[in-house]
């Protein structure tokens, strides 16, 4: 979790900075991450299904190294090597995926936001901003694949001192090349940028060495099992495709908000990043602590014991993220002034601060159990909840109420809220009445990790 705080920290201290120039350097920022979200949500796919396998096979491996001496090991050293084949198979795979985003950022970066229907300024200063970080869009998926790796195995020091650190830097490089502090030159959006692809050169870099040095339990072994590599694209596709639908999604409902303005815009960006300040870090680090937790009780063969882990998880998460998101909605118009001082901008910020906040119990159960689900090997739940949640609500009700029936902003608030109570109902059922334990079991027996049942 300290890792996401200072993550979602350095996140916020882009949108602080670029506040200082203009709204219009917000939107242009706020739009170039729609399409910097591609990388992320294909490293986090290919994360879901390295650390699914990762964390079963580190307790069936454990399992079988705390059995009975006289037991047969060769299933305990089986699942060891599973594990980082598929370690090595997900970061061969994200470095290869990485390629094409280069391209894109360097030659159709500016055009693509353009197309949004960005003012022709936004789109500019957008696409230099693009092509920046797209340049290190393999070390990025490098970067993601490797720490939940280890986080899979239970290392969750060795991923959050590297992000810690990479974080900081990127901090500070912001702060400095975008304003021109100290010897730095003023570089502005371009400083941003620069900072940002050099935490995740580091970040991509410093894992690397840590797993193939002695420090971590997963190691590099050579990609030679196709079974692995379809496990791993089964557990990892759903996930990819849920987080494309969702960035997707994102464009219709940006056009959706420019339609109301770019100070909407820009007042969307700046609540739903206050919102992520205040609540991501524990939400997305229960994500990743119930994936772990659930796959190596199902990789010890306790079931019961996976199920009550999630629920456990998704309990915790309830109550600290929705207490946080009670206080966000108290204190929303103060915490939005640290971003910007431009009346109509704080205005709608504030509002879209508040619906999030009151969004945050729903939000935070949903982020919980979708991360328990993929530690039982289960991503498709989660793809259904989101995508059907997020087009037709966030979206299509939005556009419905908001721009066709004439209610204006307040359809998006009602929008943004209904897509997260429903993408929860979805992933609640799943949970408790899904087959994903079964799932789990079938797919360690065939990759050899646990012994057939006889």
């Amino acid at each position: 979790m300290a890792e996401q705080t200072l993550r979602t920290l350095m996140r916020t201290t882009d949108v602080v900075v670029t506040g200082l120039f203009s709204p219009a350097a917000v939107a242009a920022i706020g739009l170039a991450d729609l399409f910097a979200r591609l990388p992320l949500r294909i490293g986090l796919g290919l994360g879901s299904g390295a650390i699914a396998l990762s964390s079963q096979d580190t307790g069936a491996s454990e399992t079988h190294d705390t059995a009975d001496a006289d037991a047969d090991d060769s299933a305990g050293s089986e699942a060891t090597a599973n594990r980082d084949e598929a370690i090595t198979q997900a970061i061969v795979v994200g470095i290869l995926a990485g390629i094409p985003f280069v391209v894109f950022g360097l030659f159709a970066g500016e055009r693509a936001i353009a197309a949004l229907g960005a003012p022709s300024g936004v789109a500019e200063m957008g696409g230099t901003y693009l092509a920046v970080i797209f340049a290190t869009a393999p070390a990025r998926h490098v970067a993601l694949v490797a720490a939940r790796s280890l986080q899979g195995t239970g290392d969750t020091r060795t991923p959050m001192y590297v992000n810690v650190v990479s974080n900081l830097l990127n901090i500070v490089g912001t702060v400095a090349l975008g304003l021109g502090l100290g010897p730095a030159p003023r570089l502005e959006i371009v400083g941003v940028g620069v900072a940002t692809a050099f935490g995740n050169l580091f970040t991509a870099v410093a894992l690397l060495a840590a797993i193939y040095g002695p420090w971590a339990a997963a190691s590099f072994a050579r990609p030679t099992d196709a079974t692995i590599a379809k496990q791993l694209l089964e557990v990892s596709a759903p996930k990819i495709a849920e987080g494309l639908a969702a960035t997707i999604a994102e464009f219709p409902f940006n056009a959706i908000l420019l339609a109301f303005g770019t100070e909407v815009n820009a007042a969307y960006q700046i609540g739903r990043r206050m919102h992520q300040q205040v609540t991501s870090p524990l939400s997305r680090g229960y994500n990743v602590a119930s994936s772990v937790v659930v796959g190596q009780a199902l990789g010890e063969g306790d079931p019961d014991r996976a199920r009550f882990e999630g629920w456990a998880s998704a309990a915790l998460g309830l109550v600290t993220v929705g207490s946080i998101g009670l206080l966000l909605f108290v204190g929303a118009e103060w915490f939005v002034r640290l971003f910007t001082d431009d009346p109509a901008t704080v205005e709608y910020a504030t509002d879209f601060a508040r619906v999030y906040g009151l969004v945050s119990p729903f939000l935070v159960l949903y982020v919980v159990l979708s991360g328990a689900l993929q530690g039982g090997s289960d991503t498709r739940t989660p793809f259904v909840a989101r995508t059907t949640g997020i087009f037709g609500f966030m979206v299509g009700f939005s556009w419905l109420f908001g721009v066709r029936l004439g209610f204006g902003v307040t359809g998006v608030y009602a929008g943004i809220f209904l897509y997260f109570v429903w993408a929860l109902l979805v992933v609640a059922a799943g949970f408790q009445w899904g087959g994903w334990a079964t799932k789990a079991a079938a797919m360690m027996e065939e990759r050899g990790s646990v012994e057939e049942a006889s």
